[in-house]
């Protein structure tokens, strides 16, 4: 139940961000739905590799490089679904660290994580 409600959330993050920021697009709630999922397979599985690989950059940066690595999933996320699309790089960023932040607000807010 924990898993549903934290993709709707972010699902409905996705809408409302894709709303108000230019440069991302997404199709509907339906498409919202799957870049929650995908985002958080992208997460599960492919970051971790990407840190790892990443990591002595990711260390002289004082942990900075993440959000690089945060942009980049995103920007892997709009090449996977289809009516989901970010415009650059930059916005993608933008959009991440916006999402990340929402997120951890919801979170919060549900009473999550504990």
């Amino acid at each position: 139940m924990n898993l549903l409600i934290r993709i709707l959330v972010t699902s409905g993050l996705v809408l409302l961000i894709s709303h108000f920021m230019p440069g991302v697009h997404v199709a509907g709630f339906t498409t919202a739905l799957i870049v929650a999922v995908v985002l958080g397979l992208l997460n599960i599985f492919i970051k971790p590799i990407l840190v790892i690989l990443t990591l002595p950059v990711t260390i002289v940066t004082l942990g900075l490089f993440l959000l690089v690595i945060n942009a980049l999933i995103i920007l892997l996320c709009t090449s996977i679904v289809g009516g989901f699309s970010v415009d650059s790089f930059w916005t993608a960023f933008l959009f991440s660290i916006i999402l990340s932040l929402s997120q951890s607000i919801m979170n919060g807010i549900l009473g999550e994580g504990k």
